[in-house]
């Protein structure tokens, strides 16, 4: 048996298995969304319409990357029924990840509150945390959606 399963509850397999091609599709598609709408203000993702002032990091990269597949997952369980919602902890786990991944000096507001060396000395290193915090809070949401998903087929097959 490989260390994943060991790692994975049974209760997630199930969960993945109930997403079917539609399900799978939703993922990926989310996956994608996400990737681009973070990538491309943050420069993470090349493009001429935003610059950015400091070089991208392996940890942004990281980040942006389980971003990306942890908002893809948590957009498929929304394809099978479930009573539970976790829009908040998603789209806060997506903000932070935004944050967690720009340039420190080129945001307007972090700029503002504590000046361009703050941004730098304080801001750039605390990116990091703000990084793992997204993905928890993206980690949890993906977690409750699955918990319902497999509560609600409980309910069903004991009908």
């Amino acid at each position: 048996m490989n260390s994943l399963a060991l790692t994975v509850p049974a209760r997630w397999w199930s969960a993945f298995g109930l997403f079917g091609w539609r399900g799978w599709l939703i993922a990926v598609a989310g996956m994608i969304v996400s990737l681009v709408i973070i990538g491309i203000p943050s420069v993470i993702i090349e493009n001429p319409f935003f610059s950015r002032m400091t070089p991208v990091r392996t940890q942004d990269y990281a980040i942006w990357a389980l971003t990306g597949v942890l908002a893809g997952l948590v957009a498929g369980t929304f394809s099978v029924r479930a009573r539970a919602s976790a829009g908040g902890r998603a789209l806060s786990g997506g903000f932070l990840s935004f944050l967690a991944v720009g340039c420190p000096v080129c945001n307007k507001l972090v700029l503002l509150l504590l000046g361009a060396s703050g941004a730098l000395n304080y801001f750039g290193p605390a990116q990091l945390y703000i990084g793992i915090a997204s993905l928890a809070l993206l980690g949890w949401a993906l977690h409750l959606r699955i918990r319902a998903i497999s509560s609600h087929c409980a309910v069903l097959r004991a009908d």
